[in-house]
Order: structure tokens, then sequence, then C-alpha cells
């Protein structure tokens, strides 16, 4: 197999692991294309295995665009989420890969530190060998073990439950979203979870809420108040989102919100929204 054909065999899988490692599908094109250019001028005769040493390369990229983008999120206004994805989990994949696309996943990993992050993404979502994440982050193998449990305990912590995107979650987000649309409050509450969370990122230039509201009554206000706000002249989009059921409002050919309903158990859990246009591109 040549250089080309190796490199586009691992392609998916290496802009999977870049976006979720940076957030950014914008920063996992370019981390793909720079691993791309440093397979091209490397001696690949010389190298045993591609795909780890592909899996290393783009790790290190990413890691380091993630690493500069630390204070720029640092001062983001309003919470914040990564740009959707392009690609969705196949049907096929395991579940913590699926998972681990979802916008509620993702917003919890932000709060890892770079090396954590990596580290967890590395070892309990792609499955990659500890001495092999050592020679990624340039740490033992026992110190990626330790970091390991450390960002799998904040990560249970911050989300303690799960439940794969399936039928029923596509039949309780569509039954939420009539209830919204129909103004129904008593459907949009009994569908809510009791710790049910919506967070929105709007950056500095868009209206969104500034902070992740909590609870079925807040939740619940906020949805149907920005559906009484809706133009007649909107058009609504029900699509997957990361994986997730999810909804996009367009006014012409301006896309002006997209959220993704997170269902856990029966129960919208979480609704996450973008309004910032450069993430919806």
């Amino acid at each position: 197999m040549n250089a080309v054909a190796t490199f586009e065999g691992e392609r998916d899988r290496l802009h999977g692991l870049a976006y979720r490692i940076t957030g950014s599908r914008t920063e996992a094109e370019d981390v793909v294309q720079e691993a791309w250019l440093r397979w091209d001028r490397s001696d690949q005769a010389a190298v045993e295995r591609p795909g780890a040493w592909l899996t290393t390369v783009t790790s290190r990229i990413a890691l380091d665009r993630l690493r500069a983008a630390q204070r720029t999120r640092e001062s983001y206004v309003g919470p914040w989420l990564p740009e959707i994805a392009v690609d969705e989990p196949d049907p096929a994949e395991r579940a913590e890969l699926a998972e681990s696309l979802t916008l509620g996943f993702l917003a919890v990993l932000e709060r890892l530190g770079p090396v954590e992050r990596v580290v967890f993404l590395l070892a309990d979502v792609f499955a990659v060998p500890f001495d092999e994440i050592a020679t990624v982050v340039e740490r033992s193998p026992d110190a990626c073990r330790q970091i390991a449990s450390r960002a799998r305990k904040r990560v249970r912590e911050e989300r303690p439950r799960f439940s794969a995107t399936d039928e029923e979650a596509w039949r309780v987000a569509a039954a939420f979203l009539q209830g919204v649309q129909a103004g129904d409050i008593d459907t949009v509450l009994g569908l809510l979870a009791p710790d049910v969370i919506a967070v929105s990122d709007g950056g500095a230039d868009h209206h969104a809420a500034r902070r992740p509201v909590r609870g079925p009554e807040r939740v619940a206000r906020l949805v149907m108040n920005l559906m009484a706000r809706a133009s007649e002249h909107m058009t609504v989009d029900v699509r997957t989102i990361n994986g997730q059921p999810g909804v996009v409002f367009r006014l012409g050919d301006e896309v002006l919100l997209a959220t993704a309903v997170e269902v856990i158990d029966g129960q919208v859990a979480g609704l996450y929204s973008l309004v910032n246009p450069d993430k919806m591109r």
C-alpha cells in the first residue's frame, strides 16, 4: 500500500480524534493536513505500524493546538461549545466513540486540562495503549494511567449517566420539540429531567444566555420564550447534530440556531445550542 492510500485509510479516524481533542472542526482539518505533511516527509518504510505512528503525530499536533487555544477560551464570553461536527458516528461504533462526539460530552471535556483531555480520549475512547500515550504527552506510562484515572473520575462526576442515542431518544426529542412548537408547557415539563441543563453559545456578538440554565421550570420557560419570539418566516429542520437529535432554525439561507437534544433515561437531560455563526458553517 502506498503512502497516500495508507494515510487515506486512517484519515477519518484521525479527523475524529483531532476534532475531539480540539473541539473545532476547522482546527481538526488543519491538524490532519499537518499530519499528512509529516507523513509524506517521513521514512515510511521504517514505520512498522503506520496507524500508531499517525495517531501519535496527530495527537501531538492537536495537543499543541489545544494549548494555544486555552487563553482564547478562558476569555470567551459566555459558555463555550464546540463547532458542529461534519462526521456522524456510525451505528456500529462503540458507545464510547459515539458518546464522545456529542456536544454535551465535549463540553464536559473543556473542564479538563489539555494533557488530561488528550490522555483520557486516547485511553478511554480510542483504546490507545499507555506506552503509546506516554510518547504523546511526554510522561511515563504510569503517570498517564494516573492522569487517565483522575480525568475519568472528573468526567463521571459531571456525567454520571449515559444513554446511547436510539429510537427512544428520537421519539422523546420529537415529542419535546412538538410540545415547544405547540406551546404545551405541561408536555414540555413532563419530558424534562429534574437536573436538565440548557447551554447556549453565542460568543461576544450574538445574544445567548451567559450562564447555563438549570432545572425544568427555568429551561421550559427559556425554550417557550424563544419559540414565542421566533419569526413566522423561519424554517425549522429536525436533523442529527453530533450524533444526537437536533433542530436547526433558519431564516432564508442563514442558520440562526442549532440545538442538540440530549436524551437520557427517556427524558430530555440537556439542550446544547449554538448561536455563534462561526461554529455552524
